[in-house]
Parts: C-alpha cells; structure tokens; sequence
C-alpha cells in the first residue's frame, strides 16, 4: 500500500509516499480501507520538531489521526463491525495517512451515509478538540465568550458548538471571514490593533464584558484573555501556548480529552442532521501531501484540509 513516511524533522520536503507493508490486523482491531483523512497543525508542528518534548517521532514515522473508510478485515475477537461497513474514526499510532489502517474497534463509529466521506475523514482532531475546549470553558446561556483562529479546522466547528450553548460567541478571524462567521450565528471581530477594546464593544450588546475564552491560534491570545479582557484563568482554554499554561494557571484541553468514539458519533449525528457544518478548505490527493501541507501552513484557510485516496 501507499503510505506518508518520514525520516527526520523539517519542512513539508520531509514528507514522501512509499509503498509499505499493509497492515494486518491485531486481536481486536479492524482493517479500514482509508477513503479520507483530514490533515492538522499538530501534525505540521510534530513533523517540524516543535513538539518533541511532548510528542517525540520515532523515525521513520507515519503519519495521520484521522479516518474514515470501509472495513476490509477483522483481527480474532473484533466485534461491533462488519467488512463493508463505512467508517470514521481515528489513529492513535500515526498512521492514518495511508490507502489502509489497522485501528482498534473502539476508536470507530459508523459513518451516516449524509455525512461526506471528506468531512468525515476530518472530523477527529478538530471535532474532539473543539468538543473538548468549549465544554471546559462552562459555557451557560447569556455568557460572552471569544473564540481565536475562528475560521480555522477546530474554530469553524467550536463557534457553532458554543452557539449551541446559548452563550453569546465572539469569532476572531481575518475579515474574509466574516460573511461565514456571521451566517453561523458567531459575531466576527478581526484581529489586529486594539482588539481587546473591540471585543468588549462587539460584546456590549449582551453583558458588555467576554467571560470565557477559547485560544485555537496561539501568538498570545491567552495573555490578551487573562491580561486585558480580565478573563478568570479557569474559563480560559488553549490547546497550542503550552508556555502560556505554565504562566497564567489556564485549561489545556483538547482532542485527548475528548478522544472517544461516542463524541465523534455525537458530532457525525448532528452533521448527518444538517446542525453542524465543517467547511472543507481544500482536498488533496495521497501523492499530492507536500501541498496540502502547504496551504495548511499558511493558516488561512477556512475549515478542513483533507487527503483522499480514492473516494
């Protein structure tokens, strides 16, 4: 099979696709033949070398978290799935960016057939973070609460997740945004000069102060959140300025804390029923992975990066 391997850290000239060893399945994992599988800037971040204190690569690595495909295979003692089943899910090893995984059962749910195989491919990492960073913000009806990186794969999907709560969402994106942003029910404030001033007049129409604040971009939006708007360091999330964590007490909560099958059926439901939208920015060929890369390191794009293997 075809497969994203790498050898060493560095820049998207790092990544190639090789033909390797498929797969066999474990004792309890499924065989999935892979349709889609979204790309993320962990991944970016990890492949670099920014993160090896935490998430260290043993080379030559793979590469991918999320999934979805067809059950091609069964390892002894797997149930809850059958071959020909369509799937999503996700990879804990790093592997997902290949024609075939071998997963464990529980890291799958079904795919409903609403749902397209590229959003389902893409909504592991940025659904369980984005699941994960609202729900630990405390969100209730009448909150203010601003969101970074609005328009990006995690933001597009934590904006409608925080609507949902009743708090009042404040999305902060460029202005090419806005327009998207404002039909989800997020009010769009650009970033740039004085935006906590402008984040406190955009919130003048509900209490006039922001009460929580979810970072997805980094670059000191905590400092902004705990420094300028006055933010309590509990209702104050990142999931990217681990210094920050350190410096200011506030919540780092993403995928892993919301890394179940159950939260990822929860979401594929409410995009089955047409009440969560994920914009798909870009979708790339298997062989096509260097740039998809790179238009994911621009950070502009709206929504999801995704590769195919052949939907």
């Amino acid at each position: 099979m075809k497969a994203v391997r790498l050898d060493r850290y560095g820049d998207v000239d790092v990544l190639e696709v090789r033909d390797v060893p498929r797969p066999v399945p474990a004792g309890g994992e499924v065989l999935v033949h892979v349709k889609a599988a979204g790309i993320n800037p962990g991944e970016a971040m990890i492949r670099q070398g920014f993160l090896h204190d935490r998430y260290p690569a043993t080379f030559p690595s793979g590469e991918g978290s999320d999934l979805a495909g067809v059950v091609v295979d069964l390892g002894s003692g797997s149930t809850g799935f059958a071959l020909g089943d369509e799937v999503l899910g996700f990879s804990l090893g790093r592997s997902s960016h290949a024609e075939f995984v071998a997963v464990p059962a529980e890291q799958l749910t079904y795919k409903p057939t609403q749902v397209p195989w590229e959003v389902a491919g893409a909504l592991y990492v940025a659904g369980s973070t984005a699941y994960a960073a609202v729900r630990s913000v405390d969100l209730a009806e009448g909150d203010v609460v601003a969101v970074s990186g609005a328009a990006g794969g995690v933001g597009t999907i934590a904006v409608q997740l925080a609507r949902r709560t009743g708090a009042t969402v404040l999305g902060i994106a460029g202005p090419v945004n806005d327009e998207w942003l404002a039909d989800h029910g997020v009010i769009p404030v650009n970033y740039g000069p004085d935006l906590a001033d402008r984040l406190r007049s955009a919130a003048s129409a509900s209490s006039g102060r922001v009460d929580a604040f979810v970072d997805l971009f980094g670059g000191g939006y905590v400092r902004l959140a705990v420094e300028d708007l006055g933010i309590a360091p509990e209702r104050v999330d990142t999931v990217i300025d681990f210094e920050a964590v350190e410096k200011y007490g506030v919540k780092v909560e993403g995928s892993a804390e919301a890394s179940t099958a159950d939260v990822l059926g929860e979401l594929a439901s409410q995009i089955a029923r047409g009440d969560l939208d994920v914009p798909i920015a870009g979708v790339f060929g298997l062989d096509d992975v260097r740039d998809a890369y790179r238009v994911l390191e621009q950070r502009h794009s709206r929504g999801k990066v995704v590769l195919v293997t052949g939907v």
